[in-house]
């Protein structure tokens, strides 16, 4: 069994602050991770309130229930969030009180050479946060088309040098491992920004093997379904293509962004967003956590009586 490494979780007390509204209400940590923000969620609920932790890391479910110990408020579900309303029980729908989704990869995945998340640790093409996941990163570097594998690299790694990067895999396939992978994107990328290269070519491959993007869209589609009105569902991203779906949903409850309108100019959307401006960890924790640099916190709020 490998050590879990412990993730510190991001804006740990405001996440927690803006989710819990009701003591005794039922919540659901969307990527229950190592259990950090789970833990003070208990800490917070009375006697009478419930929390569901996902995960679909056997690792992260083992470390998580160790951590919070025998509470029999607390049920933990392996699963993707993005089949939320699936893997909720029945009971649950329409009885939500919260929602806490901390998206992006955990401490632990990165640091764990086997998962093959970063180009600084040599280990295999994996990437797969679960075991559920179908498609390796292997898969996606030795069997895309190039047409495939550039647009990957561009849209979900937002890197300018896509073309090059891709036309490279390709001639130096098979690639076995994360370290060849990062020797051949370091042989055709500027020298002066090889690592945000690197960074951005394993976050587009990873997005992609573990379907991030649309499974974001999915659990927050399905939230509607599952909180009651007034419940709340916070989400904290790291990186814009992530930051920009919850954006737009919390303020139209739509991809778009763009709020729907009744016959009289009124505006009709099942979800508000609390906070108008986006929440940032303080230089503080920034300087205690790296990994809280680039996060970004948003609130929500199912409108009372909004569709589902």
């Amino acid at each position: 069994m490998t050590t879990y490494i412990e993730h510190i979780p991001v804006l740990l007390q405001e996440s927690v602050d803006a989710l819990i509204t009701d003591k005794d209400g039922v919540y659901v940590d969307g990527t229950l991770g190592g259990g950090g923000h789970s833990k003070e969620i208990l800490d917070k609920l009375g006697e009478n309130g419930r929390l569901y932790g996902i995960d679909q890391d056997d690792e992260a479910l083992e470390a998580a229930s160790n951590r919070i110990g025998d509470d029999s408020r607390f049920t933990p579900i392996k699963g993707n969030f993005g089949y939320l309303t699936t893997i909720l029980p029945p009971q649950t729908h329409g009885q939500v009180a919260g929602i806490l989704l901390d998206l992006g990869v955990s401490t632990h995945q990165i640091k764990e050479p086997e998962r093959g998340f970063s180009f600084q640790e040599d280990g295999p093409l994996d990437m797969r946060m679960g075991n559920l996941s179908g498609v390796s990163a292997y898969q996606v570097v030795n069997e895309y088309d190039y047409e495939t594998l550039r647009d990957i690299i561009f849209h979900y790694g937002e890197e300018k040098q896509s073309r090059k990067i891709a036309r490279a895999i390709i001639d130096n396939r098979p690639i076995e491992t994360t370290g060849e992978l990062q020797k051949v994107v370091s042989s055709v990328v500027n020298s002066r920004f090889e690592v945000k290269s690197l960074a951005r070519v394993f976050q587009g491959i990873r997005i992609e093997v573990n379907r991030e993007l649309e499974m974001l869209e999915n659990v927050l589609e399905q939230s509607l379904e599952v909180l009651k009105p007034g419940g709340r569902i916070v989400a904290i991203s790291y990186h814009s293509l992530e930051d920009r779906i919850v954006k737009r949903f919390f303020k139209a409850g739509n991809f778009k962004g763009k709020v729907e309108k009744d016959f009289y100019g009124n505006p009709i959307s099942p979800i508000k967003p609390v906070n108008k401006q986006v929440i940032t960890p303080s230089k503080d924790e920034v300087s205690r956590n790296s990994a809280a640099r680039s996060a970004k916190m948003r609130v929500a709020e199912k409108v009372q009586g909004g569709e589902s």
